[in-house]
């Protein structure tokens, strides 16, 4: 049975001006110790899907329908985080068996209180240590993810970018839970800082056996990193694989066209390959397939018809009208 089951999960932003549909009808698994990436343009869904499986979708948002189960093999109890009372959450999922790396660590630290004291405010609120076992605690996630003690003591502007975010990954940590979201661990890092990100994340998972999903639109570490690697479109999931397949075997056009726009170190470049347009408007989006009005291989069959997920290969699938088999 997999650790998490996402099953036509619906998120909604009700604004002024409309209903947009961030995440449509998105379904996926993750199983213990597995790497998930999760891929794709900016606004195509992918935080906002995040948000969703820690049951705190980002106001105006909320889960509109669909299933997240969680399954508590400790407890014996499985969860449905999309239907859970809000206290329920708080108590039972958030920090203790799904955390989050949350983007952009200095918007996650607060700068009025120390370091120290933001790590151990979990462990004090949802494990109920003593302020004394909280930073006891907090000395060792802080040597966990290859910082110094003295580091508890210091305010968040007097560390880099590479430290902030690793005291983000050590709080996501603090509870040990089955379950760390990451994303974008690596936005605005310098390529060095970017390596000893990647090299911890992956330590965890090789020593530690926790499952992770990393949210990013960079595949070079998703290709680093990933067991298994779903790419999202205009709040849908468009393929979904091994890592393996998706980078040697790529089938859907719009995953073909986001490998083609990897810069390459060798070799001439003549021009720089993109995908031209751009994402279309989830308040209103298109009929059919949602890449249509940018796909190469676009059909009549393509802008009536939404195509649904077809097997092309072993766990590889593709919604796309090319590989369907009506």
């Amino acid at each position: 049975m997999p650790l998490l089951e996402v099953k036509n999960l619906k998120t909604y932003y009700y604004t002024l001006r409309g209903v947009v549909k961030a995440v449509d009808d998105v379904s996926f698994t993750l199983e213990k110790g597995e790497v998930l990436g999760l891929a794709g343009e900016s606004g195509c869904g992918k935080s906002t899907v995040a948000w969703s499986l820690l049951g705190m979708p980002p106001s105006p948002g909320r889960i509109a329908g669909g299933h997240i189960y969680l399954h508590d093999d400790e407890a014996g109890e499985t969860y449905d985080i999309a239907n859970m009372a809000e206290e329920e959450l708080r108590s039972k999922v958030r920090w203790r068996k799904i955390s989050m790396v949350f983007q952009g660590a200095m918007n996650a630290l607060t700068p009025v209180h120390r370091v120290g004291d933001q790590i151990a405010e979990p462990l004090i609120l949802h494990a109920g240590m003593t302020k004394e076992e909280a930073m006891n605690r907090v000395v060792e996630l802080l040597n966990m993810v290859g910082l110094d003690d003295t580091i508890a003591m210091r305010y968040p502007h007097e560390l880099s970018g590479g430290q902030k975010q690793r005291v983000v990954i050590a709080m996501a940590l603090a509870l040990d839970p089955d379950i760390v979201i990451a994303d974008e661990p690596t936005t605005a890092l310098d390529v060095v800082v970017q390596a000893q990100i990647l090299n911890l994340m992956k330590e965890l998972q090789w020593k530690k056996k926790r499952s992770i999903i990393l949210i990013t639109h960079d595949l070079s570490i998703i290709a680093e990193l990933a067991d298994k690697v779903a790419i999202m479109y205009a709040g849908k999931i468009v393929e979904i694989g091994p890592s393996s397949e998706i980078f040697n075997n790529p089938q859907h056009p719009y995953t073909q066209l986001l490998l083609k726009a990897i810069p390459r170190l060798r070799g001439p470049i003549d021009k720089l390959a993109y995908i031209p347009g751009t994402p279309p408007d989830l308040m209103s989006p298109p009929p059919g397939c949602r890449f249509y009005p940018r796909c190469p291989y676009a059909m009549d069959v393509c802008m009536r018809e939404e195509p649904e997920m077809v097997e092309v290969g072993k766990d590889h699938y593709v919604a796309c009208w090319l590989h369907s088999k009506r």
